[in-house]
This record gives structure tokens, C-alpha cells and sequence, in this order.
């Protein structure tokens, strides 16, 4: 997936209000920009570090230009982190028109967005000839160690009820799947992060022994575009 146009650098000067930052121009130039992530973004929104923007090239907007990369050393060299969760369902969306993803080749139809009981998935896959499969995706952008991506970053308080919601639709016959989008090009495996959330690990495990699919994919990145390069184990 290639940005509208390449992305600009500055330096994060605060972040705020979740959704909003500062940020510092070469030029010395300041703006507010779109922070398209409702979580922590733990270690990743540290003041006079290196970010990388989009712009929207919407003047009707009021913030045109949304955060996309943080760019930091995680253990193996700087490098760019995709803190946009937003972008983790069109590279999937992607993946999908494009066969990318072996396991759910065999669909004929792709729907976005559709409502099940008081949730809607991300995706749901249908085709005559098998059960359906719903896809839920989730953004990774979180490591502590080298190598290693980390989901979640924080506590999630709807996380454990949802995969739940999720490993319940293998109960009527479909298939139920919960793809990690890591957006960190250094990852080889994904962890689950129990010390920060015990109950989502807990959820997880029974979630999958209850027949919850679980795939994990790594992205490359560039200040030209994104995409979804390899996949990568789960862990925990």
C-alpha cells in the first residue's frame, strides 16, 4: 500500500488528548496533527523523537496531517513503527483482494465491517461451498525486547470479552480468526504479554483452545508505503 504522497519527517514536541500532537518541523515550523491510535503507545510518543506524517491533502480538514511511523531503535538499529491502527485493516483489506494470506484464499467474498450479535468483525469471508470465517485484526506496534512484538501494551478491559465473543461463533460451525498486523519490520514472533495483561492471556489460550484461529504477519515500511511482508509466530 503506497501513501498518497511521500511522508514528512518532524520531531514530536507532546502528544495529548490521545488523538492529538505537537510536532516541530526542520523548517522550525510547528503544526497539531492526527494521532490515529486510542492506546498508550508505550514508549513510542517520547518528546523530541522522530516521526514520519501523512498528509491528507484535505484543507477541509482540521488536522490534514496524521501521525503514520515512530521511528525508534528497539534493539536492532532505528527503525520505523506503524503506530496508524487504522492502517492495519486496509493492509489486511489488501492482503486479501491479493490471495496474499494462504488460509483464507478459498473465499469468494470479502465483507467489511459486518455486524454479529452487539459486535461487528472486521471481516467476514464467505463462500457456498464452506462455513464462513470472521476475522478480526489487531494492530501490534509494542517491543521490550529485540525481535520480539508484544500484544498488548496495555490493559485491555473489552479484550477478554471479545475473544470470547470470537472462539463462540466456532460453536454455530464458522470459523473464527484473529490476525496481529505488526507493524514492526525487526519482528521475528509475536508474544502475548501476560505481565501487562493476564486476563487477555488467559482469554487468549481459551479462545484458541475453543478453536480461535490466530495468524500474525510483520510489515515493511518505508516513507513510501506499507505493507505486509511475512508472518510470523505466536507465542503464549
Amino acid at each position: 500500500m503506497r501513501f498518497g504522497s511521500k511522508l514528512v519527517s518532524a520531531t514530536l514536541a507532546r502528544r495529548y488528548k490521545r488523538f492529538l500532537a505537537d510536532v516541530v518541523f526542520d523548517s522550525g515550523d510547528m503544526a497539531t496533527v492526527h494521532v490515529a491510535n486510542p492506546g498508550p503507545m508505550t514508549g513510542l510518543d517520547r518528546p523530541f523523537s522522530r516521526i514520519w506524517l501523512s498528509d491528507s491533502g484535505n484543507e477541509l480538514r482540521k488536522f490534514p496531517l496524521t501521525w503514520e511511523f515512530a521511528e525508534a531503535d528497539l534493539g536492532s538499529g532505528p527503525e520505523l513503527i506503524g503506530v496508524n491502527t487504522t492502517q492495519a485493516n486496509l493492509l489486511v483489506a489488501d492482503a486479501l483482494a491479493a490471495g496474499q494470506i494462504a488460509e483464507l484464499r478459498q473465499y469468494k467474498s470479502v465483507r467489511r465491517q459486518v455486524r454479529y450479535g452487539d459486535a461487528r468483525i472486521d471481516f467476514l469471508l464467505e463462500d457456498p461451498a464452506q462455513p464462513p470465517c470472521y476475522v478480526e485484526v489487531n494492530n501490534v506496534h509494542f517491543m521490550r525486547q529485540p525481535r520480539v512484538a508484544e500484544f498488548p501494551d496495555a490493559v485491555t478491559d473489552r479484550g477478554p470479552a471479545h475473544l470470547d465473543e470470537l472462539a463462540a461463533l466456532r460453536l454455530n460451525g464458522a470459523r473464527a480468526l484473529l490476525l496481529f498486523v505488526v507493524q514492526i519490520a525487526s519482528a521475528d514472533r509475536l508474544v502475548i504479554a501476560r505481565d501487562i495483561d493476564p486476563a487477555y492471556a488467559e482469554a487468549f489460550a481459551r479462545a484458541r483452545s475453543r478453536g480461535l484461529e490466530a495468524l500474525a504477519w510483520r510489515c515493511r515500511m518505508s516513507a513510501d508505503s506499507i505493507e505486509m511482508a511475512a508472518p510470523i509466530p505466536i507465542e503464549g
